[in-house]
């Protein structure tokens, strides 16, 4: 690829952002440009496209083929207990504190297909406070909000996921919440029914609900420092006085307008609870 077509791939991206935007309402104008340049030129070259304007043009003619894109652009990177040391801090620095609520509500901004909301739940029942929580789990992409809906994934992955679990200091067997049938995983109902699956759109939407937790990991790290800003806003204005807010390991609140009125419960593993009265 020459100069001349890499200065145009970067005129042709935020027109085609432009494009999707007024088309379809999905708003990827402020992720992290590396991210979004890499997976449009993953998806040019699978569909055999030339040049991103002939790839904007299908996609105004063409919803399926949107549809297809809007899966690339998504952030579907998640298994059971992903970063195990997370699930360590939080059971011994976030639950003692959430013991001590009457009922919990609790925001997975970002599920994708749900482990991780799993994972939370899973935690949280070990820990006799599911019964009083009820979460919230959120994505824009409804694909992959249908699969975490159904609890059902490839037995493929369980070596990894009860590798991750014992390493988060799970306190029985991670076979103790999920039923194995025709080569999958099913998790069981009762964690199921503490948790709501909803389309919300971090990057459109308004505040979700007022809750007590909100966990939104290894999401904001393809957002740049404005749309970091705004959903450090939105979650600032969801949680009520002492929530917690968890980010991925990569992500911190350094920067925003935000970062003075949260204090580090646990600085490595990103854990912060609000400031009373910021």
């Amino acid at each position: 690829m020459d100069q001349s077509q890499i200065e145009n791939i970067d005129i042709e991206i935020p027109l085609f952002l432009e494009a999707i935007f007024q088309k379809y309402g999905y708003d990827f104008r402020d992720y992290s440009k590396a991210h979004i340049k890499r997976r449009l030129m993953h998806r040019m070259a699978v569909s055999n496209f030339t040049t991103i304007s002939q790839m904007q043009d299908k996609i105004l003619r063409d919803k399926a083929f949107f549809l297809e894109l809007l899966e690339d652009l998504s952030i579907n990177v998640t298994e059971m207990f992903r970063d195990p040391d997370f699930y360590t801090a939080f059971r011994t620095q976030v639950v003692p504190s959430l013991k001590t609520y009457p009922f919990i509500k609790i925001w997975h901004a970002g599920c994708s297909t749900g482990e991780e909301v799993y994972s939370l739940a899973i935690v949280l029942k070990e820990e006799n406070l599911l019964d009083r929580c009820q979460i919230y789990a959120t994505d824009f992409n409804r694909k992959v909000l249908e699969i975490a809906k159904s609890g059902i994934y490839l037995i493929q992955n369980l070596e990894k996921f009860q590798r991750n679990y014992k390493n988060s200091g799970g306190k029985s067997k991670l076979s103790d919440h999920y039923t194995v049938k025709y080569g999958s995983i099913k998790f069981d109902q009762s964690l199921s029914k503490r948790i709501v699956f909803a389309d919300h759109n971090l990057v459109t939407d308004h505040v979700f609900a007022e809750v007590n937790l909100i966990l939104c990991r290894n999401v904001l790290i393809y957002f740049n420092r404005e749309l970091q800003n705004k959903v450090i806003k939105l979650f600032h204005e969801s949680l009520s006085y002492s929530g917690y807010l968890c980010l991925g390991t990569k992500e911190s609140l350094r920067f925003t307008d935000f970062e003075n009125n949260f204090t580090d419960i646990n600085a490595n593993q990103k854990i912060f609870k609000k400031i009373i009265g910021r």
